[in-house]
């Protein structure tokens, strides 16, 4: 379903672009004097017969369609007017349909991008669909085929805009609630336990499942320092470093953080800064030094090919060693949008094929010790939590527990001690 401007009520806002193309009538279907609006289509290639095979189909079936023989009449039409499906040739004269595809994204993010060709070559359709392609389809086909495609697409493209404006809803939601945590952190001083609950609160700021992950790899990180002998002075701050790892993540744009879709390279440069954004933050309250070490470095990995710093070995902060490991379990055990959470023997064997890599070997080896049980626990211990308790309380009050409660887990549970 397409969602139009007139259905909003506050606090929605729609994008300037998006009201355009509503306005316009090319935004998905409406109903305008009981007739049925459908998609407008570009059609590119060189070839007349083609072009008027798939116009007289396309409109049959109720597209609004328009064609042109080449690439540059085809950006050019782009730059002028608003298509939501774009049918391209891969070989055109000139400007070719890849450069079609790159550049056509570019101009229309929101339009649906199908390419044709007579090349067999499956190498050659893996990289349209990388380059951003929803659909491919070789010469000759059938009718039917080029109708469903449009139809596939133009489905992606309905999904893509209602994910849109529901994004552009909560990216402003977040907006304010960043402001007014960052104003909280430049009124705590030098107060250790009120910078540990308000840079706490920060992890639900975006998704509630956030600060249940940030909850759990606490925990798993906090098991791990005790099961390797550490001393227990330094259980309180690995975990707490493993808690507030992605607090940076407050100073990404929220088109960015939120993106439903892949990101640019562009895009994950900035993703990547996070890291620095959070030491930077942790760095100037008293008593989190070691924490903002952690938060810098747990993107390092052990064998040097990790950001920001490549760091490699014993280079990188034991916490940040111990916390690649439990984000990595709580990572795969956890459900995905593209996938569901996957078995925690498969965690297993994940870590233990990147020991070495990825992974610190002595901390792998602690790991790979310790039954799956353990592990279980405690995250059916943080989850009960989490259903239990209303978003924003709980969290404050289990974080500042690992600072009470050094000796203890910050969630105590009989049964995870109870687990060889």
């Amino acid at each position: 379903m397409i969602i139009w401007a007139e259905q909003f009520a506050a606090p929605f806002e729609i994008p300037s672009s998006q009201r355009f193309c509503c306005e316009q009538g090319y935004c998905g279907e409406s109903m305008e004097a009981g007739r049925n609006i459908r998609e407008r289509v570009l059609l590119v290639d060189d070839e007349p017969i083609v072009r008027q095979i798939m116009n007289d189909a396309l409109q049959k079936e109720g597209y609004h369609c328009k064609s042109c023989v080449n690439g540059e009449q085809a950006l050019q039409l782009l730059r002028q007017e608003i298509f939501d499906i774009i049918v391209t040739d891969l070989y055109l004269p000139g400007i070719s349909g890849m450069a079609v595809l790159k550049e056509g994204q570019k101009v229309c993010p929101q339009s649906a991008f199908l390419v044709v060709t007579g090349e067999q070559d499956a190498r050659v359709s893996v990289e349209v669909m990388k380059q951003g392609a929803i659909d491919y389809l070789v010469k000759p086909f059938s009718v039917e085929s080029l109708i469903a495609s449009v139809r596939r697409a133009a489905h992606k493209k309905s999904q893509y805009n209602e994910v849109q404006v529901r994004s552009d809803y909560y990216q402003n939601l977040a907006a304010k609630r960043t402001a007014q945590l960052k104003s909280a952190i430049a009124k705590i001083g030098r107060s250790h336990e009120a910078a540990v609950e308000t840079l706490g609160s920060l992890l639900d700021i975006r998704d509630r499942e956030m600060a249940g992950h940030a909850h759990r790899v606490a925990l798993y990180t906090f098991e791990i320092s005790k099961r390797m002998g550490l001393p227990r002075r330094l259980w309180k701050d690995l975990a707490l470093g493993a808690f507030l790892h992605d607090v940076g993540k407050i100073g990404i744009p929220s088109e960015i953080l939120l993106k439903p879709n892949r990101l640019t390279p562009a895009e994950m440069a900035v993703m990547k800064t996070h890291v620095v954004i959070g030491y930077n933050i942790v760095k100037r309250i008293e008593h989190l030094q070691k924490t903002a070490e952690i938060v810098l470095s747990h993107h390092e990995r052990f064998d040097g090919k990790g950001y920001p710093r490549g760091l490699k070995g014993e280079e990188i902060p034991l916490g940040a060693r111990i916390f690649s490991v439990a984000d990595t379990l709580d990572a795969m055990t956890s459900d995905r949008p593209y996938r569901r959470a996957l078995p925690m023997e498969r965690a297993y064997e994940e870590i233990r094929a990147c020991s070495g890599l990825q992974f610190d070997p002595k901390i792998v080896r602690v790991f790979l010790s310790t039954s799956p049980r353990v592990w279980e626990a405690i995250r059916e211990n943080v989850q009960a939590i989490q259903e239990a308790m209303r978003p924003g309380w709980w969290d404050s009050q289990v974080i500042l527990s690992i600072s009470s409660s050094i000796g203890n887990l910050i969630v105590p549970d009989p049964r995870i001690h109870a687990v060889a």
